[in-house]
């Protein structure tokens, strides 16, 4: 109780910077866990954007090899329509010919006539000369039926083929068309996934050296807050000390609170005088001469050790 009643005396020397350091400290270790947690916010959202990332790079491989394989069809198609149009312009040279034929058989019909069956009996020999003659013309006739009728079907042939062809190419020119736009939508996601991967790696290397930082802060300030709290335990001691020992015979809290300190100190009441306020029975009874605040110092502190050492504290009020 006695300790404590002097600690409660004591100034708290150093208290302001203590309380001080630690609502700094306080401060610190709730930053260092924002910190923390916005780190670790960070770190997950870089793993998302880098795994978009690379799903987006997969993805832009797997349209790059279809476009690929895309231009080898068109390429095939290409190459299959122009062997088209070759024959085309081979059927059609044979077209060309086989009309030349025909307009040179009408002519020659139109000059000499289409013989009838009247001039082909009169000017035939005999019957086997009619009937040649009459398998003759049938076979012109069928032959050329037949040749127009060639040239017609391999006209509608080629312009069906042609027109397969080149609705082929369309659709392998469009099926490009829409690869390569949704490779260049996917190049651009990749691009914006990398680009935040590299953003939130920036911010997360920022919140590190932060953190780090703030560590090293709050190393310091706790070897700080310790020195305070050291310096502050050794001026309180040092208090404790001066109140308790000092330049007295008895604790200096004692005589501080009996007279002050003031060895010439009188209770006109009591009687009692000196810087220990020694009633006139108790100095006589130790030997003292005179009035005890007419004494010298040495004498009042002798006596005031006697009286220590055999009642302590309990001979003093302020005790």
């Amino acid at each position: 109780m006695l300790v404590a009643a002097v600690l409660a005396l004591a100034p708290r020397a150093g208290a302001t910077e203590v309380d001080a350091l630690e609502s700094r400290l306080a401060g610190a270790r709730e930053e260092a866990g924002a910190l923390a947690a916005e780190l670790s916010e960070s770190k997950e959202r870089l793993a998302a954007a880098e795994e978009e990332a690379s799903e987006a790079a997969a993805r832009e491989e797997s349209l790059t090899a279809l476009l690929a394989e895309g231009r080898e069809r068109a390429a095939a198609l290409s190459r299959k329509l122009n062997a088209v149009r070759e024959r085309l312009a081979e059927e059609r040279a044979r077209l060309r010919r086989s009309r030349q034929a025909l307009a040179d058989r009408l002519v020659a019909i139109y000059e000499s006539g289409v013989p009838s069956t009247a001039t082909l009996i009169f000017s035939s020999g005999d019957y086997d000369e009619l009937s040649a003659r009459a398998d003759y013309l049938r076979a012109i006739e069928e032959s050329d039926s037949a040749l127009a009728a060639r040239v017609e079907q391999v006209r509608d042939e080629v312009r069906r083929e042609a027109e397969r062809v080149a609705e082929l190419e369309a659709r392998a020119v469009a099926y490009n068309g829409r690869l390569a736009a949704a490779r260049a939508e996917i190049a651009s996601v990749r691009a914006a996934a990398q680009a935040a991967a590299a953003e939130q790696d920036s911010i997360a290397a920022e919140r590190a050296d932060s953190l780090t930082e703030l560590k090293v802060d709050i190393a310091q300030w706790v070897g700080d807050l310790e020195a305070a709290r050291a310096a502050s335990r050794a001026e309180a001691e040092e208090e404790v000390g001066r109140w308790l020992g000092g330049p007295y015979a008895i604790p200096t809290y004692i005589v501080m609170c009996e007279s002050g300190g003031d060895y010439s100190a009188l209770n006109p009441t009591s009687g009692a005088g000196g810087a220990y306020q020694i009633l006139p029975s108790t100095w006589v009874l130790y030997g003292g001469k005179g009035a005890p605040h007419e004494a010298s110092k040495e004498e009042q502190d002798r006596i005031a050790a006697e009286i220590w050492a055999d009642s302590g504290p309990s001979a003093w009020v302020c005790a």
